[in-house]
């Protein structure tokens, strides 16, 4: 199946949407309220695209979450649209934003049925890196081992690396031993999906990703390595035997829940992919509201051109001055100034 590549430009408005209602509520100290302003903009900004789309990574399952939780079908669904399977993150990084802290993003893969993995809400351990570190990384072996071949892989010491890693108390050990290569490390709260993206582009300084974080969130950050370049391994850890069976479940008999996942097993085929930053980071800019509109700052990937298409859209709320939810579908006023056709 070959997709409309107008469908990249019409997904970077379902990510837009859910970052211009998370921005709002910026700093409040509410993440309840911050993913719900994100989740019920996205899901109304879907209904205005022209796909049969099944949510595959969510906001959880039915009873958890009353939208986009894993099963709902989203978009118009008439004969004839594409059948996608859609992985999303409305916001990645709730607290970054609650708290008004930099790198929260809003996040959409969208791919061919069966071609994202259907990943449990469990942790997985990651390792990501750019193109330079493409079949390199082998996340079997130890970090410090990772870090030595990256760096011979592009011709630079190791200390001239540098690393990103979750700042939580499992990585306590992983944090020294990557300290004890020469690398440098940067620490980060949240929002793991853009520091392995990050790895991709020389000018935030990133050059790999390592440690355990969501695997949702894995599977995004495949999903967009994927269009890009770079390359990505994961492995499912779990806490428990509940755990266990919800991946056997979702994953299927013949997989292994056990294995180690390369980035063709997280996420293959013609995938699109966009994120719109809702506070500013490495990569994105956040929401910047000014008179009565606001700017946003928006990547969006499709992996069949390898084009990474960078997207500034000015939004003006003239006759929406609550920018409802009924408003989001068709916003008109808005500038788009990219930088070439994906």
């Amino acid at each position: 199946m070959t997709l409309d590549r107008n469908l990249a430009l019409e997904l970077v408005r379902v990510t837009e949407a859910a970052a211009i209602h998370a921005a709002r509520t910026m700093g409040r100290g509410d993440a309840t309220a911050s993913d719900e302003a994100a989740v019920g903009a996205m899901r109304a900004a879907f209904g205005g695209m022209d796909i049969d789309g099944t949510i595959v990574i969510g906001e959880g399952e039915r009873d958890e979450a009353p939208m986009l939780y894993i099963g709902e079908r989203v978009g118009r669904a008439e004969s004839g649209h594409p059948q996608m399977d859609i992985a999303l993150d409305p916001l990645e990084g709730t607290s970054l934003c609650a708290y008004g802290r930099p790198g929260a993003l809003a996040v959409v893969a969208m791919a061919p049925a069966g071609c994202l993995m259907h990943a449990p809400d469990c942790y997985m351990q990651k390792i990501a890196v750019g193109p330079s570190g493409r079949g390199v990384i082998d996340i079997t072996r130890p970090a410090r081992e990772n870090v030595h071949r990256l760096a011979e892989a592009r011709g630079v010491d190791v200390d001239d690396l540098t690393v990103v890693i979750l700042d939580r108390p499992r990585h306590a050990e992983l944090i020294a031993e990557v300290r004890a290569t020469g690398a440098r490390i940067r620490l980060i709260d949240d929002g793991d999906v853009q520091a392995a993206i990050a790895t991709v582009d020389d000018s935030t300084g990133i050059d790999m990703l390592i440690g355990t974080g969501g695997a949702p969130e894995g599977v995004l950050a495949a999903a967009a390595l994927q269009c890009i370049g770079g390359d990505m391994q994961g492995r499912l850890v779990f806490r428990n035997e509940r755990e266990q069976e919800r991946a056997r479940h979702m994953l299927g008999a013949e997989r292994d829940i056990h294995a180690v996942f390369d980035l063709d097993a997280l996420a293959h085929g013609e995938i699109l992919f966009s994120a719109t930053g809702v506070t500013s980071g490495d990569m994105l800019r956040g929401v910047r509201f000014k008179g009565n509109g606001c700017e946003t700052d928006s990547i969006v990937m499709r992996k069949k051109s390898g084009t990474l298409r960078r997207i500034s859209a000015e939004h003006h709320f003239e006759h929406k001055p609550g920018y409802s939810l009924e408003g989001l579908v068709e916003t008109p006023g808005a500038r788009l100034l990219d930088s070439g056709a994906p």
